[in-house]
């Protein structure tokens, strides 16, 4: 397996800024891609740009709602270092669980403005400044194993993460008459800013939860576990693969989760 699985690549990474975002900006930049880190935390993006390196890590302030603002983030990334090879479309956000019988539609808006317009968004203007430069590039959208099975996350995020799957394998249709591949990551529950308040306490706990509903023991998902998937269908190593949702879940979502002896 090369060092450099990344050498001489332009890569957007949304929700750069923490979490699986931030991780994947390291990861990506330690495979010899210069990142454009596309995030509303501005002291957490340039904090996380300046420990990559300002000469392979660049922090853009994008509300990926905004189309506009995401046009311009594109646009940046193309004037900054002549082309765009990746998109690692990962911002997202989740309410809390609640009922069905007591959801807030202004809730599902707002989530699905993000986790599904804004990669939607990000998918056509990236997709559109490949297609005008000939590049066979390559678009990875963060899902969720709540896309896969019912019960795993709130009704709003469920809804918007299964949509994107819808979007995913439809752009893939589309985009690979254009060389461009698209496809998914669904991770299992992970300790990010949307399931822990950041402290090492909340983080213990989640990671708790996690293990003790997961199906592979032994082992608890990380956000640096989730980059490297994301990592391996960014590369030249996933070719041929394109319109896939990769499940990160150790069987969860396969497997029927029977009571103990």
């Amino acid at each position: 397996m090369s060092g450099h699985r990344l050498e001489g690549k332009i890569a957007i990474i949304t929700g750069g800024a923490s979490g699986i975002g931030a991780e994947a900006a390291r990861l990506f930049a330690g495979h010899g891609a210069r990142v454009v880190i596309v995030d509303v935390q501005d002291k957490l993006g340039r904090k996380v740009a300046v420990s990559i390196g300002e000469d392979r890590a660049t922090y853009y302030r994008c509300d990926v709602t905004d189309e506009a603002q995401v046009e311009n983030a594109v646009k940046f990334t193309v004037d900054k270092y002549g082309r765009l090879d990746i998109l690692f479309s990962n911002a997202g956000i989740m309410e809390q669980f609640g009922s069905i019988l007591d959801l807030n539609l202004a809730h599902l808006d707002r989530t699905m403005a993000v986790n599904l317009r804004g990669s939607t968004a990000f998918i056509k203007h990236a997709a559109r400044a490949m297609v005008a430069s000939g590049i066979r590039g390559s678009i990875v959208c963060t899902t969720s194993v709540a896309a896969e099975i019912a019960g795993a996350g709130p009704h709003a995020y469920t809804a918007s993460k299964h949509a994107l799957v819808g979007l995913v394998k439809s752009a893939c249709g589309e985009l690979g008459r254009h060389g461009i591949r698209v496809n998914g990551v669904a991770p299992f529950g992970v300790a990010t800013g949307i399931t822990s308040d950041g402290t090492a306490e909340g983080d213990k706990n989640v990671e708790g939860l996690i293990a003790a509903s997961g199906n592979l023991k032994g082992v608890v998902l990380k956000t640096r576990d989730v980059a490297e998937a994301a990592l391996f269908l960014a590369s030249d190593e996933s070719v041929y693969i394109s319109g896939q949702n990769l499940v990160i879940d150790g069987g969860y979502s396969v497997v029927k989760q029977l009571p103990s002896a």
